[in-house]
């Protein structure tokens, strides 16, 4: 850690105001659920806001609390609470298209999304990471706390699963 840079956020309320947006669609896209995606995040800025000292004085404040929501993220997908909390409506009570002209479209994003949904959780992040935030290798090791190389494997396995899940739908 280090002083603050030129750049860095003066205020907690400074940094929320420009990165609870991507912060926000960073979560969607791990959990799959914006109303979860909302609480991980809002959890997420309580304990940054707590540690405002600790997170300003970062090299990169964006990328310790990007680290911080990851970590959210594990954590909830493992412990008992996750499970307990989470309420949804039966796979059953499908939500109907949007645009009904686009269905086909929208059937496959779905079933895309549904394979992206059954990646392991570290998969799924280092996916997220690269295609969506399109962040370098070494960024991705230092949010998901690995190394470079468990990065590539990961993205290199996740990629694999979901291509024979393609072949496997196209049989």
């Amino acid at each position: 850690m280090s002083d603050p840079g030129p750049d860095a956020p003066a205020t907690f309320a400074e940094f929320a105001d420009t990165r609870l947006g991507p912060l926000l669609r960073y979560a969607v896209l791990l959990t799959g659920d914006p109303h979860l995606a909302q609480d991980l995040v809002q959890e997420t800025m309580v304990r940054v806001q707590l540690n405002w000292r600790r997170v300003v004085r970062a090299d990169s404040p964006e990328r310790y609390v990007r680290r911080m929501l990851t970590n959210q993220y594990f954590d909830w997908q493992r412990g008992t609470w996750f499970k307990r909390v989470l309420l949804r409506a039966d796979p059953e009570e499908a939500v109907a298209p949007v645009r009904p002209d686009h269905a086909q479209l929208s059937a496959d994003r779905d079933q895309v999304w549904g394979w992206v949904m059954r990646l392991p959780r570290r998969q799924r992040a280092a996916l997220v990471l690269r295609f969506y935030e399109d962040l370098p290798d070494a960024e991705i090791a230092d949010i998901l706390g690995c190394a470079v190389g468990t990065v590539r494997a990961s993205i290199s396995r996740a990629l694999a699963a979901l291509r024979a899940e393609l072949v496997e739908a196209g049989s």
